[in-house]
């Protein structure tokens, strides 16, 4: 059975430039890429452009959980969208400036071992830690 796809969206107060560096740029993405204050990213790599990989290290912080997500590049629009391939689901990420501030959506497949409900939740909980340390001056 197929789900139909997973859409967060975080409205960021910072300029289109700043969302777009601390959203794809490694030394950011290490400071934002987790969901909840007991996980961290502890390293992060990004080859922005199409065939490129990104790569995160996620783990619990008292180290009994971790896993590596990765990702190839499909389609890239610099300061405007780019989607990618993981593990045979696909995920697009657009970036819309308005009004000074910044729209990010994240449209994503989903997998099939957890409720979409905990899957929408996680990812929404990794936007808004984003939104949270790109609008930190």
């Amino acid at each position: 059975m197929t789900h139909p796809k997973i859409t967060v969206q975080a409205l960021v107060s910072a300029p289109l430039a700043t969302v777009w560096e601390r959203y794809t740029q490694p030394e950011h993405i290490t400071q934002w890429n987790f969901a909840h204050p007991s996980w961290h990213c502890p390293s992060a790599s990004n080859d922005l452009q199409v065939g490129g990989r990104y790569f995160a290290r996620m783990e619990a912080k008292d180290g009994s959980f971790g896993f590596d997500f990765e990702a190839v590049y499909l389609e890239i629009v610099p300061m405007k969208s780019y989607s990618y391939e993981f593990g045979g689901r696909v995920c697009q990420v657009e970036f819309k400036e308005m009004d000074g501030k910044t729209e990010v959506k994240v449209t994503f497949d989903p997998e099939t071992e957890n409720s979409l409900e905990l899957q929408q939740n996680g990812w929404q909980a990794i936007l808004d830690n984003f939104k949270n340390y790109a609008e930190q001056g």
